[in-house]
């Protein structure tokens, strides 16, 4: 299994939450967050990832937690690299769950990032084999005990991190919804301090501390949930890279395999795909294998 492969995707069944099933050898995720949930069955090899100050190893039967606005990365832990099948479960569903089960008031967090539920695994893998047979009324109730399984024995309702200083999280705040103003054209670090009326490494700091990031890549993680967003919606990998502020569509596509993991152009044929899921029935795909993967790289992002 030395040839990549990716395929990111969504079902009309599941609303809430994105699927990625993908095999990484070289590949690199930078430094990034997501605003769902990340709850990773590893199925071969071993993934790798920095969490919280460390370096989490996940071996081929167990899996990779992590919450939502928590940075990490990914890589291979073995020359062979890893094959994974993930849930991108957003945050409403996953505490509308919580709260079904009784669970505290609060934010659901992962106990651990890496864990090992045979059960869960297995479940995760049922998910992404309805939807892909398009079984809606299977994958939505396996996507809800999947969820339920994962909370229960798997989170704790944490409490809410210490925020920065009120000045410094009132200047990062601004620094951040200038940012998002202006993507084609953004201001340097002192231009930045100065429109907020904060020095710049004061501001740098507790900008980080707000939002896990320094602005310069804050500001490229918004570009690609920008661009994903134009995706979804149809527009063209070349057309999304120009409206986000990026060069050309080779610096979308760099940054986008290494923050989503696919290329533009394969997450917007997956997007149409979904389109078309939903207008008619799907191929019966053998009942032990997933949706047909797309290969990296997608010739259409050169």
């Amino acid at each position: 299994m030395s040839e990549e492969r990716a395929y990111h995707w969504t079902h009309p069944s599941l609303p809430e939450v994105d699927l990625l099933d993908a095999h990484y050898v070289r590949h690199n995720f930078g430094k990034h967050t997501h605003d769902s949930y990340v709850i990773a069955a590893i199925t071969h090899g071993v993934e790798s990832f920095h969490h919280r100050g460390t370096v989490e190893t996940a071996v081929a039967g167990s899996l990779a937690l992590v919450d939502p606005d928590t940075l990490h990365t990914g890589h291979a832990g073995a020359p062979g690299g890893w094959t994974y099948q993930v849930l991108y479960p957003s945050v409403g569903s996953v505490t509308e769950v919580a709260a079904e089960l009784g669970a505290p008031a609060g934010t659901p967090g992962f106990r651990s990032a890496v864990a090992v539920d045979a059960e869960l695994s297995r479940l995760i893998g049922r998910v992404h084999r309805a939807a892909g047979q398009n079984q809606a009324l299977a994958a939505s109730t396996l996507l809800r005990l999947t969820l339920a399984r994962a909370v229960r024995l798997h989170t704790s309702v944490r409490g809410p991190a210490a925020p920065p200083a009120a000045a410094g999280r009132e200047a990062a705040g601004r620094a951040r919804d200038l940012l998002a103003a202006d993507l084609a054209d953004p201001p340097t670090l002192d231009q930045l301090a100065a429109a907020v009326g904060a020095r710049p490494f004061p501001l740098l700091r507790a900008f980080r501390e707000a939002y896990g990031l320094p602005p310069h890549a804050w500001l490229t993680q918004y570009r690609i949930s920008t661009a994903r967003r134009l995706l979804d919606r149809g527009t063209m990998p070349a057309e999304a890279a120009v409206a986000v502020g990026f060069v050309d569509q080779a610096h979308l596509t760099r940054h986008f395999r290494r923050i989503v993991g696919v290329p533009p152009g394969a997450y917007r044929s997956a997007r149409r795909n979904v389109q078309d899921l939903a207008a008619g029935p799907a191929p019966a795909w053998p009942d032990d294998s997933t949706p047909p993967a797309r290969l990296l790289p997608d010739r259409h992002d050169h």
